[in-house]
């Protein structure tokens, strides 16, 4: 009887340019704002409620709405990177208002779509499309079983756990996962961006290198792919 094991390297992977071009911040006019300043800036965000999603510009996103054929450039991306199957299982771990799984339909009519995120406030105002798919909860308590997953995914969402929780959601993302998994989070390479960082986050827990974040990787088990965003 011969067996055929299947073995994936973990690969810094860019989904994320599609979306984002450069941009000019004003990281200390951000710290110092009189309506928002940073400190009470971020302890609205961190509820992940109203003012996280649909609040004052200055707090967060200032109005997360659905852009049409946005996400739908990182869904067709990653369909074609990990040739995934016809009829796909996939997970998006902070998923948010669910609009990156809604555009994932577009491209693969017969996925099957989920999604999980800490906001209430997010999933009740998600698509209508995807809203049965998706439910509260946090990333160190997957209701999945192990490898039931084709794809899954984590945009921006890791950084905002404490030591003791990325160390449990890392691992629940790799238990879960099959043999493509996706995630992206903010780091920072030197000083300026470092600082520039700390200015402009809201949510952020987890400040780390890229050689510490794959310093996590590795003691956690993980094995799927990645991506950075840094502030310059």
């Amino acid at each position: 009887m011969c067996q055929t094991f299947i073995f994936k390297l973990m690969s810094e992977v860019d989904f994320m340019s599609v979306l984002h071009k450069s941009t000019q911040r004003d990281y200390i006019a951000r710290v110092n704002d009189s309506d928002y300043p940073k400190a009470k800036a971020a302890e609205l965000a961190k509820k992940f409620d109203y003012d996280y999603w649909d609040g004052d510009r200055r707090i967060c996103y200032g109005g997360y709405t659905y852009l049409a054929g946005r996400w739908e450039k990182v869904a067709n991306a990653m369909s074609k990177h990990y040739r995934l199957p016809k009829s796909p299982k996939i997970l998006d771990i902070g998923c948010g208002k669910g609009y990156l799984l809604y555009d994932f339909l577009k491209i693969i009519p017969d996925a099957e779509v989920y999604g999980i995120d800490i906001s209430n406030y997010a999933i009740t105002n998600s698509r209508d499309e995807v809203r049965d798919q998706l439910r509260v909860g946090n990333a160190i308590t997957l209701p999945w079983p192990d490898d039931y997953f084709d794809l899954v995914i984590s945009i921006n969402t890791l950084h905002c756990l404490h030591a003791y929780d990325l160390n449990q959601a890392l691992t629940e993302m790799e238990r879960v996962g099959g043999l493509h998994k996706y995630l992206c989070v903010e780091s920072y390479r030197n000083e300026i961006e470092k600082a520039n960082l700390l200015y402009w986050q809201v949510t952020c827990e987890a400040f780390n290198t890229p050689e510490e974040w794959q310093w996590w990787f590795k003691n956690t088990g993980y094995t799927g792919d990645y991506s950075f965003i840094f502030f310059e």
